[in-house]
């Protein structure tokens, strides 16, 4: 097992109601459709990871809101400890996707469509918890130096 990394990932809705999904490319869970993210670099900070990651595999540049989730993830020889944060689109016309990078494909995909593609073990509870706090619920954890109040200011 390698020694355990920082993944960070974004949980994006578009003005449908619909969240991003890519399928990975590569290993950990080639094939499985996960909200877009990765290792965190040396001496980047969370929020510039994950708005790096989201750009790389999806073209989309997105503010970061709060944290949705903390997991711990042992699979295929990997160890990461991942935190997923709700994101918005900066510009919500902007969502043509482009795959590249660990993206073998890319979707906005609504929310009786999620059981047509196989998503990645744990996802789904995550992604019902980002959606209630997508539609305005108090919910998550907040660095509020981090991303500021003008995300959801209902978090203050």
């Amino acid at each position: 097992m390698k020694t355990a990394a920082i993944g960070v990932s974004a949980i994006v809705f578009d003005d449908d109601g619909r969240v991003l999904l890519i399928q990975r490319n590569l290993p950990p869970a080639a094939g499985y459709w996960h909200v877009p993210g990765g290792k965190l670099e040396p001496g980047e900070s969370m929020v510039e990871g994950v708005r790096r990651e989201v750009k790389e595999e999806t073209g989309l540049d997105v503010t970061i809101g709060p944290i949705m989730a903390v997991v711990e993830r042992r699979q295929e020889g990997f160890h990461y400890v991942i935190v997923d944060f709700l994101a918005r689109l900066d510009n919500p016309n902007q969502t043509e996707v482009k795959p590249s990078d660990d993206a073998r494909a890319a979707a906005w995909v609504a929310e009786n469509e999620l059981n047509d593609y196989p998503i990645a073990e744990g996802l789904l509870p995550i992604l019902a918890r980002a959606r209630l706090a997508h539609r305005g619920e108090k919910l998550g954890l907040a660095d509020l130096e981090g991303f500021g109040t003008d995300f959801m200011p209902n978090l203050v």
